[in-house]
């Protein structure tokens, strides 16, 4: 079994997806658009809609981010898009020096929570919010600090 990051926006997943390639260095990038499939008559998409990116991968340093867009006729189900503090993406194990530069391009236009340093737990911790509110922290010993502590 494998677990991703799945992130839903609505309406910017591809200005998203283009600043998360280039933060994350990403290796191969994927995107199909809700209009790739044709119309349904009954139920015919904008051509907003049809411009919204259905689903999306990239692929950066062995792991995988998903986003996709959530258009309003599917929002009439699933709520609206919110930004919120209920998700964080934790990069852990890395080399200080990727993660530094990883949080160096993914702070820019966002706020920085702890800048990314050594703290007694970790050769380089920081966390920060994006500027599309996805909180991030960055943890290159997450690990060895588990393996020390939990028993």
């Amino acid at each position: 079994m494998k677990v991703i990051t799945y992130l839903q926006f609505d309406g910017r997943a591809e200005e998203a997806l283009a600043f998360y390639e280039k933060a994350l260095s990403a290796t191969s990038v994927k995107m199909v658009r809700f209009g790739d499939f044709g119309q349904d008559p009954n139920a015919p998409l904008t051509e907003k809609e049809q411009n919204m990116i259905m689903e999306s991968r990239i692929e950066f340093s062995g792991n995988i981010l998903m986003i996709s867009d959530v258009p309003p006729f599917m929002q009439a189900t699933t709520g609206e898009i919110t930004n919120g503090n209920t998700v964080l993406i934790s990069i852990i194990d890395t080399d200080p020096e990727i993660s530094k530069q990883c949080f160096e391009r993914l702070s820019e236009g966002g706020t920085v929570i702890m800048p990314i340093s050594s703290t007694p737990w970790s050769a380089s911790f920081g966390m920060l919010v994006d500027k599309f509110g996805i909180m991030w922290k960055f943890n290159s010993e997450a690990s060895k600090f588990l393996d020390g502590y939990v028993e």
